[in-house]
């Protein structure tokens, strides 16, 4: 996989835990892909020694080992990231970008343990797989969130969107939903299936459904975002749920897929931009987003570039499995 992409250069390759830190030593890699079942030396070995000659080395474990005690143990050693082996589909060219950028990644199947802790560098952006989808922030936040999560596909996408809804409403936020048609219908069956009282979200002005094609619309002049159009239409769906939200005065949280459709149109450019734009103005309103990308939006030629400039444009990276 990684020597198909131009992006990657392979430097070497080993078998062995001993021969893996005399390679590191000598070659200095900017990654090393270590698997923990090593003959010689275990990779958990491996990487701490590696780490003492060449601390500038990222490591990612890629490992068939579930068990989160020797995840755990992994990244004790300083290691920046661990995916399971059956999930790398899903899973490596996320979890690559993220370690590069000297962020955590753990693979979405340990998301219910807290693998932030074991970090060895503090960074301003902590890019980690999650199979919740769920980036809430406490409501004492003082700036909004802007997180994005990669689904292999659109029924994932659509569960994934499911489930922050449902979780905002729950904690008593206020839910404003940007999708597009195709998904709109399956969204709300889903939904509904979950026994999700959207009439009642409605009618407290807690649940807000706009359409894709239609805020794109607004929000792009020539073909490209429009900071002044982008701040307008945000505050004016912030206001409109501010005002018919009952007399309270929720959090108001976003999911939607302005920008993925767009970089799905072959607008990647435009997709970027949206993404920078956005980031900026929901700062303002303290508005956290979720954004969607199924991964058959990026461009197989350039998708290595177009998943690293599109994950720096947010808070946190999420990546999704699709056995739940």
């Amino acid at each position: 996989m990684l020597q198909q992409d131009p992006g990657f250069q392979v430097v070497g390759e080993v078998s062995d835990g001993l021969e893996a830190v005399q390679k590191a030593q000598d070659l200095r890699p900017d990654l090393v892909l270590l698997d923990i079942g090593l003959p010689k030396l275990n990779g958990i070995e491996a990487a701490r020694r590696i780490l003492e000659c060449t601390p500038q080395s990222k490591i990612l474990f890629v490992s068939e080992n579930r068990a989160w005690d020797i995840a755990e143990e992994a990244l004790r050693t300083g290691a920046c990231g661990y995916v399971v082996k059956s999930d790398v589909a899903a899973e490596l060219l996320p979890a690559i970008n993220s370690v590069l950028q000297g962020n955590q990644f753990v693979s979405a199947r340990f998301a219910d343990h807290d693998a932030g802790k074991h970090a060895h560098d503090p960074v301003t952006r902590r890019f980690r797989s999650s199979s919740a989808a769920m980036p809430l922030p406490p409501k004492n936040a003082e700036i909004g969130h802007h997180e994005v999560t990669l689904y292999p596909d659109d029924a994932s996408l659509v569960d994934g969107f499911a489930r922050f809804i449902e979780a905002g409403l729950k904690v008593g936020y206020a839910v404003i939903v940007i999708v597009t048609n195709s998904h709109r219908g399956p969204l709300l069956h889903r939904l509904n299936t979950d026994g999700v009282d959207l009439e009642a979200a409605l009618k407290a002005g807690r649940f807000v459904l706009a359409d894709v094609a239609e805020a794109l619309a607004t929000l792009l002049v020539n073909d490209q975002p429009d900071r002044i159009r982008c701040a307008q239409v945000v505050g004016d769906l912030v206001a409109q749920v501010l005002q018919t939200a009952n007399g309270t005065n929720p959090k108001v949280v976003v999911c939607g897929e302005c920008a993925p459709t767009l970089l799905a149109d072959g607008n990647a450019e435009a997709a970027v931009r949206l993404e920078q734009v956005w980031d900026q103005v929901t700062k303002l309103y303290n508005v956290d987003t979720l954004c969607g990308y199924s991964l058959s939006a990026f461009p197989s030629p350039e998708r290595r570039s177009i998943v690293e400039r599109i994950c720096a444009e947010h808070s946190a990276v999420h990546a999704r499995r699709t056995d739940y």
